[in-house]
């Protein structure tokens, strides 16, 4: 990993609540308490959905020669975004299988080698608690968890264990410690695995900022919730988001905001981004990475492939105890070339001479279309 990016372990023991209260611990060693005011500040960039369908599997094996899967070349349009910030997260939507059992809808089972193409892409860290996390029960979630770990990848919202789930993730970005959270709206029907309810963290607003302020009191500078949620196949947010959105955002503590950021995945198109309350939210950020997707009524449906990496600049507080605050709003309009098996950062492609405007626009127009443009979110050049 870059140097910068230190994945510095730092050991706190948080309270982290889960419903009423519950102790939970750290997944980070070293130096305990809030960070002191930096001179600067950090980038953070996220992404959406990786959703390896079987053509992309496949994709993966034709690029690995025949001889494993690489997914390395798939991600290396957006390398240059992602590795240059400070931080960086994705979304894991999938768990993984072993041994060549590999499977993509309905039911996914991922090679485990995209653990190691996303830390290689520059990616930090991911969220995993998704519809999909118990696709293959705590075995899939016990064998996603340990390749995450072997290539050096943090992860949120799934574990393996009681204790892993009363932790907190926290990350390093720059001087500050940012806590990663991350929640799903339901497993597919699936049932939790028997005895272990801490197996995937579901929705519940009073939890989620019982959460965001027991990792605040555990250090964490920034505190970012990762959100699988909305209604599939719809541009606009459904009604859940925008009330989470409005409670997530509005809790505070002696006058700081309890969650500094919140992206959101599950749509698999790209959705409007909104400054709720002074925090942004992205209600969806579309698919990064997924074979065909086919819409409610059955039809290829080329927005599945459509995304957004978002970008945030955060400056340090003035004061000791005060909040960090997003002072730039990027965003990062993407495609899923599902000829060529490659993740296309579209502004790049379109100044190389691509004829690709009509899908950039389209995506432009979605993520401004709650008016975030006056809160100063720009597309990024």
């Amino acid at each position: 990993m870059i140097g910068r990016r230190q994945q510095v372990a730092l050991a706190l023991t948080a309270v982290l609540a889960a419903g009423a209260a519950c102790q939970n611990q750290n997944r980070e060693s070293g130096a305990q308490g809030h960070s002191a005011p930096a001179a600067d500040g950090f980038t953070l960039v996220a992404s959406g959905d990786v959703l390896p369908h079987t053509s992309v599997i496949e994709r993966a094996s034709f690029d690995a020669g025949g001889n494993g899967h690489d997914f390395r070349p798939m991600l290396a349009g957006v390398e240059p975004v992602v590795s240059r910030a400070d931080l960086a997260l994705c979304h894991m939507e999938t768990v993984y299988g072993t041994d060549g059992d590999y499977t993509g809808y309905p039911d996914f089972k991922s090679p485990p080698q995209i653990a190691q193409a996303l830390a290689a892409t520059g990616y930090d860290g991911c969220s995993t608690a998704s519809n999909h996390a118990l696709d293959d029960g705590a075995a899939g979630i016990r064998r996603t968890l340990d390749a995450m770990d072997r290539a050096g990848l943090r992860h949120a919202g799934t574990a393996r264990n009681e204790a892993e789930a009363r932790s907190v993730t926290l990350l390093r970005a720059g001087s500050a410690k940012v806590a990663h959270l991350s929640y799903t709206f339901g497993t597919n029907g699936n049932a939790l695995p028997p005895g272990q309810p801490w197996a995937v963290d579901l929705i519940d607003t009073d939890r989620m900022i019982a959460d965001a302020r027991a990792a605040r009191r555990a250090g964490a500078d920034v505190v970012v919730l990762s959100v699988h949620w909305g209604t599939e196949w719809q541009d606009e947010p459904d009604r859940q988001q925008l009330t989470l959105a409005q409670r997530l955002t509005s809790s505070a503590t002696a006058g700081r905001p309890d969650i500094d950021l919140i992206l959101g995945t599950h749509a698999h198109v790209p959705q409007a981004y909104e400054k709720v309350n002074g925090t942004w939210v992205i209600y969806g950020m579309g698919d990064q990475i997924a074979g065909e997707m086919y819409n409610g009524e059955g039809a290829q449906d080329p927005r599945g492939n459509e995304s957004t990496l978002g970008r945030f600049t955060f400056a340090p507080p003035a004061r000791p105890g005060e909040a960090w605050r997003v002072t730039k709003a990027e965003f990062v309009p993407q495609l899923y070339d599902l000829d060529a098996g490659r993740v296309v950062d579209l502004n790049k492609a379109i100044a190389e001479g691509a004829e690709l405007e009509g899908v950039r626009d389209r995506i432009r127009d979605v993520v401004l279309s709650r008016g975030a443009g006056q809160d100063g979110l720009v597309m990024a050049e």
